[in-house]
């Protein structure tokens, strides 16, 4: 069976009902009423199942979130107002003052900045490392580390990680591997390949006609016996963890991170994420086909695209042994200024010059003069990030019709 073929019928038979309405019910409420003291009570001690305020789950949101969870094999999964969300809640879940971080990747631009920039003013530190740099990263982790955070595939600079033999560092060193898999999911399953935690902005591919802003976070279980978060270095979250059991991330999660800071995900939004997940399994592969199509055609017409597909790109062996499912709807075209890159966007009839991804029509961006404006030029660097870069998104276009527009658009 072709992988993604599992998914058309998991999700179409997750999202709709058998019974009654067929389409999700919208619970469009931020209130709940509790019908005695007693339930309250209950409620708001875990004992009673039923919603306590929107601010800590929908009934709308838990429905996307049971679906999202099955997705990535996780026991649970909380979404948030926004993929950014999604990546502070998993953090901010976990660390607390004097904790260190480990970031891996290319790293989308507010990522980077959440590290850099607004953790570190909260006394969290990140080291920053390209995905290839292994015995650095298992040299830097010391008894602070409480998170390893990875890119499935960097965002811009389309570079791959080893992905098992990160999570390999991870897990022998007993620190969290949180991996942000907005770019692959159903191609990428990190939980499998050793990670924590998985996170997503759903707004990207999973809904896919940018109509929802939304993220989630997965988890997985916590083992029964021995667990990394059980040891000392994760001793703040050991209390929560005897109480709940298996499923302590989730309530960790939200007692930590979304019942204080508040990245709550809006009802109406996880009901059109979930019309867009129906659709995910047939719109992937069509994109990430079109993506490797495009690709080629581009460099062969002698423009500087790099993919993980092109036999140049240094990953082409990871990409054809681990990412065997694509590697996502981006690909990026160097045009070597800032004039030229703005150049082919104002000819280029085909494409949306908008900061998302993931979308059903084909979008790009110039890097440098709009996410990554304000980073210094050794960050830009790190990066990837050059004048010319602009990053492409591949819709469900015809490919053979992107090219053309392309190319032409290239002259």
């Amino acid at each position: 069976m072709n992988h993604f073929e599992k998914y058309c019928t998991q999700f179409v038979h997750s999202v709709g009902s058998k019974e009654g309405a067929i389409s999700p019910t919208l619970t469009n409420s931020a209130s709940f009423g509790y019908s005695t003291p007693q339930i309250a009570e209950g409620i708001f001690d875990g004992s009673v199942k039923k919603p306590l305020y929107s601010r800590m789950g929908n009934p709308t949101t838990a429905k996307l979130e049971s679906i999202i969870a099955q997705m990535d094999g996780g026991i649970g999964a909380v979404a948030t107002s926004s993929g950014m969300g999604a990546s502070s809640l998993a953090i901010m879940s976990i660390v607390s003052s004097g904790d260190e971080i480990i970031s891996v990747g290319g790293l989308f631009g507010g990522t980077y900045a959440l590290f850099s920039e607004t953790l570190s003013r909260f006394g969290v530190s990140t080291s920053f490392f390209d995905v290839d740099q292994l015995e650095a990263i298992q040299n830097t982790i010391t008894e602070k580390t409480k998170i390893i955070f990875l890119e499935s595939v960097g965002n811009p600079n389309m570079r791959l990680p080893d992905i098992k033999a990160i999570a390999k560092i991870a897990n022998d060193a007993g620190v969290a591997l949180i991996v942000d898999n907005t770019i692959t999911p159903l191609s990428i399953e990190p939980l499998s390949l050793g990670a924590d935690i998985v996170v997503y902005s759903t707004t990207k591919i999973l809904s896919g006609n940018s109509s929802a802003l939304g993220g989630c976070v997965v988890f997985r279980a916590i083992n029964k016996e021995s667990d990394k978060f059980k040891t000392a270095r994760y001793q703040d979250l050991h209390k929560i963890i005897e109480k709940v059991g298996d499923m302590a991330l989730i309530p960790i999660a939200k007692k930590r991170a979304l019942r204080d800071l508040g990245m709550s995900a809006n009802a109406h939004a996880s009901y059109q994420t979930m019309l867009g997940l129906e659709t995910l399994a047939l719109r992937l592969p069509r994109i990430m086909q079109s993506v490797a199509i495009v690709a080629e055609a581009l460099d062969k017409a002698g423009l500087s695209v790099n993919h993980p597909s092109l036999k140049s790109h240094p990953h082409h062996q990871r990409y054809l042994s681990d990412f065997q499912n694509g590697c996502g709807t981006l690909l990026t075209i160097d045009l070597q200024t800032k004039e030229k890159a703005y150049q082919f966007l104002n000819a280029s009839k085909l494409v949306t010059i908008t900061a998302n991804i993931g979308d059903s029509r084909t979008l790009a961006l110039h890097m440098a003069s709009t996410i990554y404006s304000d980073f210094d030029a050794e960050t830009k660097k790190f990066l990837g990030i050059t004048d010319g870069l602009i990053r492409i998104s591949i819709g469900l276009e015809n490919p053979q019709d992107i090219i053309e527009d392309f190319l032409n658009a290239a002259k």
